[in-house]
């Protein structure tokens, strides 16, 4: 427990530190984009996900694979660091980047979802902004709470803090990687960052509202720790700038209980 408590306690100020660089330059309460709908779909998940719901299937994950392979705690805990990295991230964040296309490529999947793209802004507000459902879903964190259980505990605190900063950075309306790209000096280096890990620049365009502003790539730019996959998979975009909106484009406006809790019904 207190190596959990030490992991979540890292990014807890990974996304305080990341609030406060929004907040001093006033780019955190979009007070002029933001309804009671955002307030309590954003109070909501940012509580109940990380807290509630993720851990819940973690030790779901944990007791169903000891039900099935009795005896099997700490089954794979010989493994080396490096190991149980990569295999953490082709179990969890490669997963999670098939999950993220598939949810906007099938109407079903995406009522989970809409919930991250329907703010008209892009925040750290809105990094864990999703349907409860969603996350409840996600084989990436089944996947995870099994490889935990097999003795993962370590590595995956080391990972999992590492990818929330990447994400978190990636969401951030504060574009860290901006003084990177316009340097000579370090052009170099946002390039080789852009093309391996989710940046704000390729981030942001994931979450751009019109398709024809030449920049915004709703389609694609899936990836949530390593923007690899997208170079991979063929779903990856660059662009020089981000959008200048955000939000969600022809699709029927819902509620927050559908966004955040029950999102079944009719309509997208």
């Amino acid at each position: 427990m207190a190596g959990d408590l030490d992991y979540r306690l890292f990014v807890g100020l990974i996304f305080f530190g990341f609030a406060v660089a929004e907040l001093l330059t006033g780019q955190l309460l979009h007070r002029d984009k933001t309804t009671l709908k955002d307030v309590i779909i954003e109070l909501g998940s940012g509580f109940g996900l990380p807290m509630l719901v993720v851990p819940a299937v973690l030790t779901a994950s944990g007791a169903l694979t000891e039900w099935l392979m009795p005896q099997s705690e700490g089954a794979l805990g010989h493994w080396p660091a490096w190991a149980m990295f990569i295999a953490l991230l082709f179990a969890d964040d490669l997963t999670q980047y098939w999950w993220h296309r598939l949810s906007h490529a099938s109407p079903t999947l995406y009522r989970l979802h809409r919930a991250h793209h329907s703010a008209e802004y892009l925040s750290v507000r809105c990094v864990y902004r999703n349907n409860i459902i969603y996350y409840a879903l996600m084989p990436g964190i089944w996947l995870s709470g099994v490889l935990l259980h097999l003795g993962f505990g370590p590595v995956y605190a080391v990972y999992f803090v590492a990818k929330m900063f990447v994400i978190t950075g990636a969401h951030s309306s504060v574009p860290w990687d901006e003084p990177l790209a316009r340097s000579p000096k370090t052009r170099w280096l946002f390039v080789l960052l852009a093309h391996v890990i989710s940046t704000p620049r390729t981030h942001a365009a994931h979450h751009g509202k019109y398709a024809s502003d030449g920049v915004t790539h709703y389609h694609g730019n899936y990836g949530n720790f390593l923007f690899v996959w997208d170079v991979l998979l063929g779903t990856a975009k660059f662009s020089s700038a981000r959008p200048k909106e955000y939000g969600l484009e022809n699709v029927q406006p819902q509620g927050w209980f559908r966004e955040l809790i029950w999102p079944f019904g009719r309509g997208r």
